[in-house]
């Protein structure tokens, strides 16, 4: 596989990373609130992950060619992201003492990080349309291995932005009682504002078809 691919692949993702979206919300609530990092994180990775195994399966041309599917796994998203982000406003900072008790049960955390990536909309689109175009299948790796290595680099810079976001959102802003309600509140908004953009653009470009 030509490193010119992988550092072109590189480039665009962590362009798209570095902008604010669901996982950023995610982790900057759950570091401020709940004072959780690597558990949300893993789970945003993992989530990802699987993305990358449908696509280097040859699934995901499939959905992408699908325009019911696509609309299907764009309104999940969505909801998803509107349910998270009532959660969070609904919701109180916790303490370091619960935080405590909360961290010994990481799954809870995990799996919303993996439902977060996993029907991140822009994540999906990021993956059935772009991705692809940086694998060639006359290069010498198999087109699978290619796009999961492809999948790979992405997860790497999620890890790289998201862990130290996380633990700047835990250390420095969940210290800060009124400074973390502020932040989780504008990520919580945020997620339901993502979901709705999100939604009533995938209605819109249905009703075009």
């Amino acid at each position: 596989m030509e490193l010119s691919a992988v550092f072109g692949f590189a480039a665009v993702a962590l362009a798209m990373i570095a902008v604010p979206g669901p996982d950023w919300a995610y982790v900057l609530a759950a570091g401020t609130r709940n004072h959780v990092v690597w558990p949300v994180v893993s789970g945003i990775a993992i989530g990802y992950a699987l993305i990358t195994a449908v696509v280097a399966l040859g699934v995901g041309p499939l959905i992408a060619t699908r325009p019911l599917a696509l609309t299907a796994l764009t309104g999940a998203g969505a909801l998803y992201l509107v349910h998270l982000g009532i959660r969070v406003l609904r919701s109180r900072p916790e303490p370091l003492q619960a935080a405590d008790a909360t961290a010994a049960s990481p799954l809870r955390f995990l799996a919303r990080g993996v439902g977060v990536s996993a029907l991140n909309p822009k994540g999906l689109l990021i993956f059935l349309s772009i991705l692809p175009q940086f694998a060639h299948p006359t290069a010498t790796w198999p087109l699978p291995l290619q796009l999961t290595a492809l999948g790979g680099v992405f997860i790497l810079i999620c890890a790289l932005v998201y862990f130290p976001l996380g633990h700047v959102a835990d250390r420095v802003l969940g210290a800060r009682p009124h400074i973390a309600q502020i932040t989780t509140r504008v990520a919580g908004a945020a997620m339901i504002l993502v979901g709705i953009v999100l939604l009533a653009e995938r209605l819109v470009q249905t009703s075009w078809h």
